[in-house]
């Protein structure tokens, strides 16, 4: 699930990634999430989500308004892994779906 949010006094967007414990895959134990994607110019380690005690992972970030960001979550360090309520997919540079978030223009 993907929440924006405008954030008046910082005329940025505030976005919050979760992933629910139902959307994660059932035969594989998920014990960290990561975000990765162009605003963190796909670094695998920077953006850890927090696991929260139900088992869903989250994280919020600032992000330009306006702008466009391919993304996808990186589970346990190995598995990719896509945001189903993306606002789109391209085709990422290794042959997979990139999740895309459009952030809106300021309001």
């Amino acid at each position: 699930m993907i929440k924006k949010q405008y954030i008046k006094t910082r005329q940025t967007y505030k976005i919050t990634f979760r992933l629910s414990k139902q959307e994660l895959p059932e035969d594989y134990e998920v014990k960290t999430a990561h975000l990765v994607g162009d605003f963190n110019d796909w670094d695998r380690e920077s953006l850890p989500m927090d696991h929260l005690k139900k088992g869903d992972f989250k994280i919020a970030i600032d992000l330009e308004p306006g702008q466009k960001y391919e993304f996808r979550y990186l589970l346990n360090g190995t598995k990719w892994y896509n945001e189903w309520e993306a606002d789109e997919y391209v085709l990422g540079e290794f042959g997979k779906d990139n999740c895309v978030i459009e952030v809106p223009k300021i309001p």
